[in-house]
């Protein structure tokens, strides 16, 4: 089943295993980093993220390596703070609470779940420690770059993923005739108790490193790992309406676990290339329209592009540049359901470029009917009588 999120952290069009970077001490507050207060709202993170990542975007900047750098830090700043479980454990232990990778997939990619952070130091000190358990695979993120057609309408898509996945010959268990014993050190547990001073500490097991499992004869193939790395094809199904940052969750298609575990999932993460007509805000569009001034005064008909195909608004006359005209539900359906977004059209008087002497003649006869101006450009005369007011108080 595919699960489409908004969160993640754009990349450059490969897959990446999930991850924070680097140790606690290099990182900055998320807060900081989105430039909102820790009081801030929903809608004032989500409104600095989109400013900073339209700033730091790669697309904007190729080859600035400390944009792209910046770029990262604000996806992940937020993806944290835009989801509420994540961001309260934020609130509390700030930057740890995030090591260590997936947390069995019940918090999301590189979430730890907290109790088990604690669990693990104090079990390390009094030899409490849970019994070894299989891990499950890493999870991977591909950046699935769509054109703006193709994020509002949805399209399938394929696409290759270098992953690793389980060893065929030996069928993940990384033994050339598929005899997995346990581990008589451990007895299966993967952990060992050894003692310092008057301390009891449980270790990873040194004879099996804390698999629980020992193999006589390794897998030729894989070593012994049970692991591969391979690249394979896939295809994805991206639904209609979706935007920047919105991920579509494969279950199972991320790495496979060590011996034998449950593969990670993959997330195709949605990254819209910028159009040549239309921006996109939220599920409305906006462009701008072009019209001659001769159009601008006398008003007329004006043939506009939607994403569905011409449309026309009438221009009354008297128009000026800027006016902003509304076709309702000409934008786009969101995802997640609920009414279809409008296209709103600016448009914008352009001064016509070489004039034939004839057309120049006219525009002289014409401007000559104009005497002072008064009647005719309001907001020149306005513009005026400040300008006069103002060299008056001087």
């Amino acid at each position: 089943m595919h699960r489409v999120s908004r969160s993640g952290r754009p990349g450059g069009g490969s897959a990446v295993l999930f991850g924070w970077g680097p140790g606690l001490m290099s990182k900055r507050d998320y807060y900081e980093v989105l430039t909102v207060e820790r009081t801030a709202s929903d809608d004032e993170i989500k409104k600095s993220y989109r400013r900073l990542a339209m700033k730091y975007h790669p697309d904007r900047n190729e080859g600035d390596k400390g944009a792209e750098a910046k770029f990262t830090e604000v996806k992940e700043a937020y993806e944290v703070l835009s989801d509420p479980q994540k961001r309260r454990v934020y609130d509390q232990h700030g930057h740890a609470a995030f090591e260590g990778g997936s947390a069995g997939g019940r918090a999301g990619p590189g979430f730890a779940d907290v109790g088990d952070i604690f669990g693990d130091i104090f079990g390390d000190i009094f030899g409490g420690g849970r019994r070894q358990q299989a891990r499950r695979g890493s999870d991977l993120r591909y950046v699935m770059e769509l054109d703006l057609e193709e994020a509002v309408f949805g399209v399938e898509k394929q696409f290759d993923i270098p992953t690793v996945v389980a060893c065929d010959p030996c069928e993940g268990t990384g033994s050339e005739d598929r005899r997995v014993e346990t581990c008589t050190t451990c007895r299966g547990r993967g952990r060992v108790i050894g003692t310092r001073g008057i301390f009891q500490v449980e270790q990873a097991c040194p004879t099996c490193n804390g698999t629980g499992k020992k193999i006589q004869n390794p897998c030729k193939h894989c070593r012994g790992h049970g692991r591969i790395e391979r690249e394979k094809t896939l295809s994805v199904k991206i639904p209609a309406g979706v935007d920047n940052g919105d991920r579509i969750r494969l279950g199972g298609e991320g790495q496979a676990g060590p011996n034998g575990a449950p593969a990670g999932d993959l997330f195709v993460e949605v990254s819209v290339r910028e159009h040549k007509i239309f921006q996109r805000d939220g599920n409305d569009l906006f462009c701008e329209v072009p019209i001659r001034f001769s159009q601008a005064a006398l008003g007329g008909e004006v043939v506009i592009p939607t994403l569905e195909g011409e449309a026309v608004i009438k221009v009354p006359a008297e128009t000026q540049t800027g006016k902003l005209f509304r076709l309702r539900h000409k934008g786009v359906k969101p995802v997640r359901g609920g009414a279809q977004g409008d296209l709103m059209c600016r448009v914008v008087v352009e001064t016509p470029v070489r004039l034939s002497k004839r057309q120049r003649q006219l525009l002289e006869e014409f401007e000559a009917t104009f005497g002072d101006g008064k009647d005719h450009s309001p907001r020149q005369t306005s513009w005026l009588d400040g300008v006069k007011a103002f060299w008056d108080r001087m």
